[in-house]
């Protein structure tokens, strides 16, 4: 009589529940891959597919900065200043801090 035979095929019975660990370890392997590409590759000049879109405008060449550099240097007044600031916030969406003095 053969008592093993039962234990031994059970033993054998397919790849058993580690299996679905497969799974979990090409996700880690993918997300390490995208980590690192985010942290090196996609850093140098170009953007991530995740950021927004840069401005063309540079923050010290905007209307609003040279307006501003304008006003300082004493080539309009303050009345000219705050009519074509009300007019820029209108077109750029830039709310006033202070509000006209």
């Amino acid at each position: 009589m053969n008592t093993l035979t039962p234990l031994t095929t059970l033993a054998y019975d397919g790849p058993g529940p580690w299996i679905l660990l497969a799974p979990l370890l090409w996700a880690a392997v993918v997300v390490t891959v995208v980590t690192v590409l985010r942290r090196t590759a996609w850093r140098g000049g170009r953007r991530s597919p995740w950021q927004a879109p840069r401005e063309s405008v540079p923050a010290g060449h905007s209307p609003i900065a040279v307006l501003g550099r304008r006003f300082a240097s004493g080539e309009i007044d303050e009345d000219e200043y705050w009519r074509r600031l009300s007019v820029l916030d209108e077109q750029f969406g830039r709310p006033l801090k202070d509000g006209p003095a």
